[in-house]
């Protein structure tokens, strides 16, 4: 058993030896590990949060600039009439029909159209 356990250490010994031997390769700077995300972030940078931002912010203005008659879009798509604005609130009256009246928040707001007339094909 002791030649067993002798041979055992003998060859751990011998590995180690080599390990220690052997020259360790130059590491190479970390900055140039890192490049390649770098340059994924800068390229997703400039394809999706740079144009989601400007989305953004032109939606933004739009909805500030929604003034009493302008046509109107709702994001679930249904098309009505601005009658009243209340910024204190934060609501939109938005009439839908005649005499239907809506509040509605103003980010849900998707297009504005005001002074270009919508088809309307009730009137006709």
């Amino acid at each position: 058993m002791n030649k067993i356990f002798l041979a055992a250490l003998l060859s751990l010994t011998s590995v180690a030896a080599y390990a220690v031997e052997k020259p360790m390769p130059p590491q190479e700077n970390v900055w140039v590990g890192m490049l390649p995300f770098v340059f994924i972030f800068v390229i997703f940078y400039f394809l999706i949060l740079r144009p989601q931002q400007r989305k953004i912010k032109q939606h933004q203005a739009m909805v500030a600039a929604v003034q009493k008659g302008d046509k109107v879009i709702l994001s679930g798509g249904i098309v009505g009439k601005v009658t009243k604005v209340d910024n204190a609130e934060n609501l939109v009256d938005v009439e839908i029909a005649s005499g239907v009246v809506v509040k509605v928040v103003p980010t849900t707001i998707a297009s504005v159209t005001s002074g270009k007339p919508l088809n309307d094909n009730a009137k006709k």
